[in-house]
């Protein structure tokens, strides 16, 4: 009996774990630390057992370019001159379950072409996005977009 209660719990809780890994996927939406504007629409999708981030959308102020490019990457970087709407930004994450965090992937800023470490997690229904280099770093929040 208690092997069955144990396997019972055991199945139950295998649902949980996948739903936490996929959280993270879906369209959110970047803000700007300094004006609070909403800047753009970032879609996470998984490819394999990686985690992926692309550029849906972005929102600029009258007169601003409406669809530009990455010339601030590296020019040996793939990205480099590329659009910046449908560029992927977030590579190769990968899902911890043990700290429930995605981790091990980076992010790219396309306004500096500066590539960061990365780290993701959900916090009260938000995706909290931190890139960092050695012990410097910046945590944005990204909210859930329907649109």
């Amino acid at each position: 009996m208690r092997y069955l209660l144990l396997l019972v719990c055991l199945f139950c809780s295998i649902p949980s774990i996948v739903a936490q890994s996929d959280s993270i996927i879906g369209n959110w939406k970047t803000v700007d630390d300094v004006s609070g504007q909403v800047k753009s629409v970032v879609e996470i999708y998984k490819k394999g057992d990686k985690y992926y981030g692309k550029i849906l959308k972005i929102f600029v102020e009258p007169g601003e370019d409406p669809d530009p490019i990455c010339d601030q990457c590296d020019e040996d970087d793939d990205r480099f001159n590329q659009r910046i709407i449908g560029m992927e930004i977030i590579k190769d994450m990968i899902y911890d379950k043990d700290d429930n965090i995605f981790e091990d992937g980076d992010i790219l800023d396309p306004e500096n072409g500066s590539e960061y470490d990365c780290r993701l997690w959900i916090e009260n229904g938000k995706l909290m996005v931190r890139g960092y280099i050695l012990f410097l770093y910046r945590t944005q929040t990204w909210h859930p977009y329907e649109g």
